[in-house]
């Protein structure tokens, strides 16, 4: 039996360089690992798929990105994922458990991880790298500490959506994060929420890659962890977290 770290990815920032000729957009974004975690249990003979808790919607069916992992490899195993990452919420939850199944079989190439999706090739490496083209040119970057506050909304964004809208925008983005008006078009209650955030907090509020998620730049509330708020399209959920390094 074994025990994996699936940390999750933040999108410091996001800029959209281009659209391939297959439709998928080519990005230019830094992203980092944070010091809270997916946790799996691997054990092998086995052949099965399991979520804690269970009142977490995710498939553990062929659909599931842990399961396309192991395809991937061509290897077999039991699996429970102890879920902490919150799901549909940006934060690569999905791609840091693939991640953590590749390292455990030893790792493969960048473009064959980015097959699973666009940040699991980010999630195999883990730390701080700069992510380019569909998500599988990676430049390590050196370690840097920094304390964030995720602030983490009751409903998703469909990233599909929002790179449509981005497209039917007709321009090449702007700011620190290209996909931010394009999310708001797409979901209103990210708009307004996001509005309020920056009034209420006096700060400037980021939107971590196509959202859901939001976040700030350090701490907001020294000694607390994670607490809720009631925003203007429902309950928000605060986390404080920091960076963390590439595993060893």
């Amino acid at each position: 039996m074994k025990e994996l770290l699936a940390p999750a990815k933040l999108t410091w920032f996001l800029e959209v360089t281009g659209v391939r000729e297959d439709g998928l957009h080519t990005l230019r974004s830094e992203m980092v690992s944070l010091d809270f975690s997916d946790r799996l249990i691997i054990e092998e003979p086995g052949d099965y798929l399991r979520l804690t808790p269970a009142s977490i919607r995710v498939g553990v069916d062929e659909t599931n990105l842990v399961a396309k992992a192991l395809n991937l490899v061509g290897r077999k195993a039991g699996v429970t994922i102890d879920k902490v990452i919150p799901t549909g919420g940006g934060l690569g939850g999905g791609s840091s458990d693939a991640g953590a199944i590749l390292r455990w079989v030893g790792g493969v190439s960048s473009e064959l991880a980015a097959t699973l999706g666009g940040d699991v090739p980010f999630c195999q490496l883990g730390g701080r790298a700069m992510v380019e083209g569909i998500g599988e040119v990676l430049t390590p970057l050196k370690f840097e500490k920094r304390d964030v506050t995720l602030i983490i909304p009751n409903f998703s964004v469909d990233t599909k959506a929002c790179y449509k809208a981005f497209d039917e925008l007709g321009e090449l983005g702007e700011g620190r994060n290209h996909l931010e008006r394009a999310a708001r078009i797409v979901e209103p209650r990210l708009a307004r929420t996001m509005n309020w955030l920056s009034a209420e907090l006096g700060k400037e509020v980021h939107l971590a890659g196509s959202g859901s998620t939001m976040f700030v730049e350090g701490h907001l509330e020294p000694g607390e962890s994670v607490w809720d708020v009631q925003g203007p399209a429902g309950t928000i959920r605060f986390r404080q977290t920091s960076t963390t390094p590439q595993e060893a």
